[in-house]
């Protein structure tokens, strides 16, 4: 492992100033370490030679005050890197974040300020538009607990590191100083110590790399599997990933146990070096001392910092394998970060803001055209969308059916920026003329979408905050005059709180007629110009399925729609019925 990776200084801007916080302060703790050696010397062998107290006391003072000073400047600075990690994390969790939901990222790593429709579309884009890092557990894995083992990278280790190089070299110069001759046996055997260190640093990573990979693997896993409990348990197959599970932990144990031992066996290893390095010192100095060689005031001086030369590489040893998984989360986050998004091949158009300035998009009267656009998804020979000629002027409805694997779902995603065509292009109609997708930033694009899936993400929030969630800065009437619109408002009222009820996660509290609703009202209140529909009434008892057909009606007046639907009932609706299959459109019915 590098000491530090040239990535962590480039991603995150709190990387660098950590860094310039940390050598001052390792600078500040060699001038205190060479302080109190003196103070030290000079004090034991003053009451050696006889001093009194009066003329010690200012020396005693001093160490006191050298020692309060250590401890306060080792406090401030690990509390100083314990925020330049939070600030880091916080950074890469960001940039992550915006990678996967395709959200560009602003200069210091935060992503734009306008979110996709719901937490849908990261879930989503997490599968799809990343290429990298396989299921949404994984990435949450490695966005949460394994950016969390940053903390002794930052806090612990690279502190460690800048003192393993000033300690050592300052107390060598010291040293020198004062006897070469311990300094040439400082000199001789502290080489040993970094050495040792890398090869069992060497052995070390490749282990500490396969637990993490265990680790994110258990946890991506375990976290699928409880989000598709439900499918498990009806298909009575919950007792099998159970013990996939199992298997998986205990590869998990059996792999950190393997690197703790190596870790104990390295500390020991490392204490032991410095242990016979320090006695070397001790008994040349004894040696010398006894017939008169070196004074009693040198030797002191001497014997107090050599173990001080020795410490700092230790604890950089110790510090070594605490840091390791963060270090390796951290790795996997660039690979992520430089792995090129997979709907957007070399032959796709770059992305808005590369090489020209971004264009901007009216709030109204915008239409949607695909022309001749094609998808292949990565890893997959035949394409989900090919050929594709479609246009949907402004105010026009279209419904999409066809069967189940058609395409249909698959140009929602080009629409919704989850997924780059491979071939052709999307375009907003404009009264000015078509403007291709990939001259709109993603957040301008979907700020004129609202986007209302089959299967609507609720979080554990108030009613109210999640239906703002489409326009976050509307205020109460707004909220409930989007929830009337959407049929909500009638039930919204009877919960305990109102529109303050807690939902809980996924809005665990509501029918699924009633999120259907809540997430209608998002639309509602979006008030977007767009609107995308993927199977509103799938699964629906007729009850709430009427009340959100009657809600549909509403959103749809006067705007752009695709409404993605088996149910052909919704031809009432519409403008105009367009079948897909097999990734081609098969046919169109103008009403």
């Amino acid at each position: 492992m590098r000491p530090l990776d040239p990535r962590l200084v480039r991603t995150a801007s709190a990387v660098r100033v950590h860094l310039a916080v940390t050598v001052a302060a390792g600078l500040a703790v060699t001038g205190l370490v060479l302080a109190q050696a003196w103070l030290l010397a000079h004090t034991i062998a003053g009451a050696a030679g006889g001093a009194g107290l009066d003329e010690l006391s200012w020396a005693i003072a001093a160490v006191a005050a050298v020692a309060i000073a250590r401890a306060a400047l080792s406090y401030g600075a690990e509390t100083a890197a314990l925020r330049s990690a939070a600030r880091a994390k916080s950074q890469l969790r960001r940039r992550l974040v915006a990678h996967v939901t395709g959200v560009g990222a602003e200069p210091g790593g935060a992503p734009g300020a306008s979110p996709p429709p719901d937490q849908e579309a990261a879930r989503s884009s997490g599968r799809s538009a990343s290429g990298g890092t396989g299921t949404a557990g994984e990435l949450v894995t490695l966005a949460t607990r394994g950016l969390d083992a940053l903390d002794d990278y930052f806090a612990r280790y690279l502190p460690q590191l800048v003192l393993a190089v000033l300690v050592p070299l300052a107390v060598l110069v010291v040293v020198a100083g004062a006897d070469w001759i311990s300094a040439l046996v400082i000199a001789v055997t502290i080489p040993l110590i970094p050495i040792f260190m890398a090869l069992v640093g060497w052995h070390t990573q490749a282990r500490t790399e396969r637990r993490w990979r265990l680790l994110n693997r258990l946890g991506g896993h375990f976290l699928d599997v409880v989000e598709g409990l439900p499918t498990l348990a009806v298909f009575r197959r919950a007792k099998a990933q159970a013990a996939v599970i199992r298997r998986i932990t205990g590869e998990q144990r059996r792999s950190t146990m393997s690197t703790l031992r190596i870790a104990f066996l390295s500390a020991f290893v490392l204490e032991l070096l410095a242990t016979l390095a320090v006695a070397l010192v001790a008994v040349e100095i004894g040696i010398r001392l006894m017939y008169g060689m070196l004074d009693y005031r040198t030797a002191l001086l001497v014997l107090i910092l050599a173990p001080e030369a020795y410490l700092p590489l230790r604890e950089v040893g110790a510090r070594f394998h605490a840091s390791m998984e963060g270090v390796a989360a951290a790795q996997q986050v660039f690979e992520e970060l430089d792995r090129r998004p997979a709907a957007a091949p070399p032959a796709a158009a770059p992305p808005a803001g590369a090489g020209r300035p971004a264009r901007k998009l009216p709030g109204a009267a915008l239409g949607v055209r695909f022309e001749r656009v094609g998808l292949t998804y990565p890893g997959r020979d035949d394409p989900a969308l090919h050929g594709v000629d479609l246009e949907v002027p402004a105010g026009r409805r279209v419904l999409i059916t066809g069967p189940s694997g058609s395409g249909k779902t698959s140009l929602l995603s080009l629409l919704l920026r989850f997924n780059e065509p491979t071939e052709g292009r999307v375009c907003a109609l404009t009264p000015d003329g078509p403007v291709p997708a990939g001259d709109v930033g993603p957040d301008d694009w979907r700020r004129r979408i609202a986007w209302v899936p089959q299967h609507p993400y609720l979080f554990d929030d108030t009613v109210a905050g999640n239906i703002r969630l489409g326009a976050p800065g509307a205020d109460d009437e707004a909220v409930r005059r989007a929830a009337g619109l959407a049929e909500a408002d009638g039930f919204v009222r009877d919960l305990p709180d109102g529109y303050r009820t807690r939902l809980g996660e996924r809005g665990a509290r509501l029918s699924a007629g009633q999120r259907q609703r809540i997430a209608l009202a998002r639309a509602f209140l979006r008030d977007a110009p767009i609107v995308l529909l993927d199977e509103p009434t799938a699964h629906l008892d007729p009850e709430n399925a009427a009340a959100v057909r009657r809600a549909v009606r509403r959103l749809l007046r006067d705007r752009t729609a695709l409404v993605v639907a088996h149910d052909t009932g919704w031809s009432a609706v519409v403008d105009e019925v367009v079948e897909v299959r097999a990734g081609r459109i098969a046919t169109e019915a103008a009403r």
